[in-house]
């Protein structure tokens, strides 16, 4: 029998149509296997092809050879040097505007073409976290800027061009809707119940364990109760604060386990599929406020939405979240 689920943090709801359902090893997909170099010589991402890119806004290194590299994007759709200013246009003046102020910067989180997160030891995947929080740190003291949003594209798919391990961060000097109604409703529960609605999401799913992916001292992973599609993915930390620059060097540890893993059950039970993983956080200038939680989404595509979906916001998962938390627990790494 299909249900409506809503969403306790945003209250989005979900239709989970288990007549249409898919076991979850139906999303298995064969790829006829590419093999990728470690080198690529036309990759401007590549170790020796630096010349390629911006100079390096951050950077970690050992032995003399660069590990990770943080870049201004050469082909951001923002740029720094424009006006932050709002301008109102039309004869009825309600028309707004802004210059395309903004920052983009790629991190390049290897110097090995062929690696991704999924396959990338422990002590790498730390360095693309500690790259995340730097960055964020540093980007965050211009004022004219209001959100940044830390993001992964893997695969065609998921929007990538180029195949050398890389994630983003955009800095922009509006908050959208989409972002400012997630807040919005936290603060609306906080009002209501008086705690965090994400603090009472993860001891709702600690204490049912049905939707638990991973789980470590400092971070939970979980199919959440209303996922949106197949496999779709939360990761929460267990300490509360609305802002990601406010992880500790424990929780890069803890977060850098987290991610990994999940990526790489992911990654080896439905053969690499492409996915979109974002890092949500608090308004830049919000970083004190008590009723929202930063966490991490990894939404792997592997359905289409359709015309109810655009049409309604409405989204009809086909396989319950319960079965792909139970598969991708089960699965040895």
């Amino acid at each position: 029998m299909p249900e409506f689920r809503q969403n306790i943090a945003t209250k989005e709801w979900v239709i989970i149509a288990p007549e249409r359902a898919k076991r979850p090893e139906d999303f298995k997909k064969k790829k006829v296997a590419k093999e990728f170099p470690e080198y690529d010589k036309n990759c401007p991402f590549c170790i020796g092809n630096e010349d390629k890119t911006p100079p390096s806004v951050y950077s970690i290194k050992k032995n003399g050879k660069w590990n990770l590299r943080v870049v201004p994007n050469k082909f951001a759709a923002l740029k720094s040097d424009l006006s932050p200013k709002r301008k109102r246009e039309g004869k009825s003046k309600r028309y707004l505007t802004i210059d395309g102020f903004g920052l983009a910067e790629v991190v390049i989180e290897t110097s090995v073409h062929n690696k991704t997160i999924a396959t990338m030891n422990y002590s790498e995947v730390r360095n693309v976290i500690k790259a995340y929080k730097q960055r964020y740190i540093e980007i965050s003291k211009n004022e004219d800027i209001r959100l940044i949003t830390i993001f992964r594209n893997h695969g065609a798919m998921a929007g990538t061009s180029l195949e050398h391990p890389h994630s983003q961060i955009i800095a922009t000097p509006v908050v959208p809707p989409h972002v400012r109604d997630q807040i919005f409703q936290a603060r609306v529960a906080c009002d209501t119940f008086g705690t965090c609605i994400y603090c009472d999401m993860i001891k709702q799913e600690l204490s049912e364990k049905k939707r638990i992916i991973v789980e470590t001292d400092h971070f939970v992973a979980f199919s959440p109760y209303a996922a949106r599609s197949p496999f779709e993915t939360r990761i929460i930390p267990k300490r509360h604060d609305c802002s990601f620059d406010a992880i500790t060097e424990k929780e890069i540890d803890n977060f850098s386990k987290v991610l990994r893993d999940t990526l790489r059950k992911i990654y080896l039970t439905l053969d690499n599929p492409d996915y979109n993983y974002i890092i949500r956080s608090s308004p830049t200038d919000e970083r004190n406020t008590k009723h929202y939680h930063w966490y991490a989404v990894i939404i792997p595509k592997l359905t289409t939405p359709a015309g109810f979906e655009i049409g309604t916001g409405i989204y009809i998962n086909v396989t319950p979240p319960e079965e792909s938390a139970r598969f991708l627990r089960q699965a040895k790494i």
